[in-house]
């Protein structure tokens, strides 16, 4: 599967695992006037629609890297493609460890591979930081029941039955 990523250079340019997953090829680096096919997944937080098991005909990911602090303002420009939420996760990265949802470019390309059945896939963008295998870690058990979903409702189940304080939130929905 094709990967993708546009950064918006709005964070500390040597934590940005955007740069670092071009760098070492496993991503292309494309600019913010790109647009998405409607094979391409767009990895968005505030996306109405759940990434599923279901999505695993897209041909790429697209992962847009911006500092969360102007996530909101970013994720509503037209980009095209199939926009999709993960479901909630912790977070491995120093930055935002153990948070829900707060995920890095990183981190949300490798569990998008997870629940589209691409574990290998997903493990060997982890294993470009040496806490990137801890997300795997913190986050196996979701992730497996991610993967085995059958529909959105499904995955909104799984989602609600390892992170209750979700029912609490505005919205019932964590960003990630």
């Amino acid at each position: 599967m094709n990967v993708f990523v546009i950064d918006y250079g709005q964070d500390d340019p040597a934590k940005c695992t955007a740069k670092k997953m071009a760098h070492m090829e496993l991503a292309t680096e494309v600019t913010r006037k790109f647009h998405a096919s409607n094979t391409t997944l767009v990895l968005n937080p505030f996306a109405g629609t759940l990434l599923t098991p279901l999505d695993v005909g897209a041909k790429s990911i697209l992962a847009i890297d911006c500092s969360w602090n102007q996530a909101q303002e970013v994720f509503f420009r037209k980009i095209g493609g199939k926009h999709r939420r993960l479901p909630a996760l912790l977070a491995a990265n120093p930055t935002n460890y153990a948070r829900l949802g707060i995920l890095s470019s990183l981190e949300a390309v490798a569990a998008t591979m997870f629940i589209l059945g691409e574990k290998d896939q997903g493990m060997s963008f982890l294993n470009l930081y040496k806490w990137g295998p801890t997300f795997e870690t913190l986050n196996h058990d979701p992730l497996e029941e991610y993967s085995g979903a059958r529909s959105e409702t499904e995955v909104e189940e799984i989602e609600q039955s390892f992170f209750p304080q979700l029912a609490r939130q505005a919205g019932g929905r964590a960003t990630s």
